[in-house]
């Protein structure tokens, strides 16, 4: 049941509470004016499982009403119209229940003293001053049902927060606290990526819907507030690749179909799900494509996997402590392969039946 224009979000959990199963109508107010490239967004539109015109639509059963607010995707003519919603959220007065998206860094107003602003969104009513996105986050945050950040950007800091940027950028739970509770009792939900990965994020998304009606729990998070069901494997546990390994079988160069973890992959140690999810359509994933792992999805991103293209520090000694076991294990199975990739000798064209029929663990 959709809570009316004025009932407080509160008063809607009490009453779910006292018999209620959930909303039939969620908004979902997304900000990209974080420091961003708007790459998440389009990213997001590359989903199929699910996507979000089906979302918005109304074609995965047992979702909400989802009224979303992005600039990219709005039907609206921008200006005032567009900023209606968040407007009125921002004062308390959402007409449904509503789900904050951030995407990209928030900067460090205070370390402007007040003179300027690093990125805004819309204009003060009053002064006609731009408003900063910090403002925003501090209206909107105590009101959100629940608020997801949309890539590294926006849960970490990313690209704009490494070592010596003039912003003071942050990630989301950063600026609201890793111990911020939305008005739904959930965490900041984390979905990072560089930009995210498309049904990665769409999936996490539906959950949390889900979750809005009463249809499911809340999605299970790890520490860094990440789904864990998508970040509780390392690249190199779903990577084409990790066979080579193995075998101490390494590339050289970016044009080898091998291990390339001596030419710079971070895989074996960062949190991602793409090698097995691929990129669009199960296509694509950066080491599926050639790609170096560089930790994009990571909290220390980008600076403690810089510089990318370097072998990274513990790959060199583990490269060398397996070559000698990769060596023996690839020789044995390439002996193996030989003998197997020959038929029996009872198979033949001839006028006796040999089965080959060899009893020989009997006495």
């Amino acid at each position: 049941m959709t809570i009316d224009s004025g009932t407080t979000q509160t008063d809607g959990q009490a009453s779910r509470g006292a018999g209620r199963k959930g909303f039939d109508e969620v908004d979902i107010l997304w900000i990209s004016e974080g420091l961003s490239c708007d790459g998440d967004t389009v990213s997001m539109t590359a989903s199929g499982q699910p996507s979000i015109e089906d979302v918005v639509m109304g074609l995965i059963p047992g979702l909400p009403k989802v009224n979303l607010h992005n600039k990219v995707l709005s039907p609206t003519m921008g200006g005032e119209e567009y900023l209606a919603p968040f407007r009125a959220a921002a004062r308390g007065e959402a007409a449904n229940p509503f789900i904050l998206v951030i995407e990209g860094s928030i900067p460090n107003q205070n370390i402007i003293e007040g003179d300027g602003y690093w990125t805004s969104f819309g204009n003060d009513e009053t002064t006609g001053e731009p408003l900063p996105l910090n403002w925003w986050l501090d209206h909107l945050g105590p009101h959100a049902w629940a608020v997801v950040a949309a890539g590294t950007c926006a849960t970490y800091g990313g690209i704009h927060a490494m070592a010596g940027n003039p912003t003071g950028a942050m990630g989301l739970a950063d600026y609201l606290g890793w111990d911020y509770r939305s008005a739904g009792g959930l965490p900041i939900v984390n979905v990072p990526g560089c930009p995210i990965q498309p049904e990665n994020f769409m999936e996490t998304l539906t959950w949390v819907l889900y979750h809005a009606t009463g249809a499911a729990p809340p999605p299970p998070l790890d520490e860094m507030l990440r789904p864990q069901w998508l970040f509780g494997r390392t690249v190199h546990e779903g990577c084409d690749r990790a066979a080579y390994y193995e075998q101490a079988d390494f590339a050289k160069d970016y044009n080898s179909p091998k291990c390339q973890v001596k030419v710079g992959c971070w895989g074996p140690v960062v949190n991602c799900n793409v090698p097995k999810r691929g990129w669009m359509n199960g296509i694509g994933g950066c080491p599926n494509v050639g790609g170096i792992c560089i930790g994009c999805t990571m909290p220390g991103f980008p600076d403690a996997f810089m510089p990318f293209m370097d072998t990274p520090p513990g790959g060199g000694l583990s490269s060398v402590l397996i070559r000698p076991y990769g060596a023996f294990i690839r020789r044995m199975r390439g002996i193996t392969n030989a003998v197997v990739n020959q038929e029996p000798k009872w198979r033949h064209n001839e006028d006796a039946v040999t089965t080959g029929y060899d009893p020989h663990w009997r006495a």
